[in-house]
């Protein structure tokens, strides 16, 4: 069995490896025995900070952000590294940039999904709704709820989650799926912006996503949005 490709996968799906104790340790019934911290300060409703992060993003008609995103095949025991930009824009519009792999490119105008891989000369192409858009990133293009995506759980982003001065909002798909089972959301607790996704899946890999230097509501070319891919690729549809 050829191992997966850390960058198809990661888009289907669609900063460093969190430890296995850490992570299940922050979700209850993934292993049992974990206690929380007792003496945290208290948390705000779970429900308060989902309304607060979501306002935040419906006020927001674009979002730019460098990003690096560190994805852990935990059956090979394999981590791959990339970064690069990204830019969103509603409704359904989207561009990843890659630095590392260089050259390639994930592009959305919210009709078609298009995945290039600059090494192998190859485009992946597809209908978005035909897609496993992922709702841990929908939301940044205009066509998620996250209180209608997920079930919530909040906890403090200090102490062993390596996250002071945030929340980190633990997401259980209400509508079970293959490509995730728990989302984690790290949330400023100042501005409400998430600054990273952490996705989980039921092979126990983990996709991190952190985003730097986020800008929001600034103009974009309608061309960022259009992808022409290089002479000789080869293009994939299903």
């Amino acid at each position: 069995m050829r191992p997966v490709r850390p960058f198809v996968l990661s888009l289907a799906l669609l900063a460093v490896p969190v430890v296995t104790s850490l992570v299940t340790g922050l979700v209850p019934g993934l292993m049992p025995g974990v206690a929380h911290a007792q003496d945290a300060a208290p948390l705000p409703p779970v429900e308060t900070v989902v309304s607060q992060v979501q306002t935040f993003y419906n006020k927001t008609t674009t979002f730019k952000s460098d990003f690096e995103q560190t994805f852990l095949v935990k059956a090979y025991n394999i981590t791959k590294k990339s970064h690069g930009s990204v830019i969103f824009q509603k409704p359904g519009k989207m561009d990843w940039s890659y630095v590392e792999p260089a050259g390639n490119r994930v592009v959305s105008d919210g009709t078609t999904l298009n995945v290039y891989e600059a090494n192998n000369q190859q485009l992946y192409r597809q209908p978005v709704g035909a897609s496993q858009y992922p709702a841990a990133l929908s939301f940044l293009t205009g066509q998620g709820q996250l209180s209608s995506s997920f079930d919530f759980e909040l906890r403090d982003g200090a102490g062993p989650l390596g996250f002071p001065g945030g929340y980190v909002l633990v997401g259980t798909p209400k509508t079970p799926t293959a490509a995730y089972q728990k989302v984690l959301f790290y949330v400023d607790k100042q501005t409400m912006q998430i600054r990273s996704v952490l996705i989980l899946d039921g092979q126990n890999n983990r996709n991190r996503f952190d985003f730097l230097n986020p800008r929001v509501n600034e103009p974009v070319d309608p061309n960022q949005f259009v992808f022409v891919p290089p002479p000789n690729t080869t293009i994939v549809q299903p």
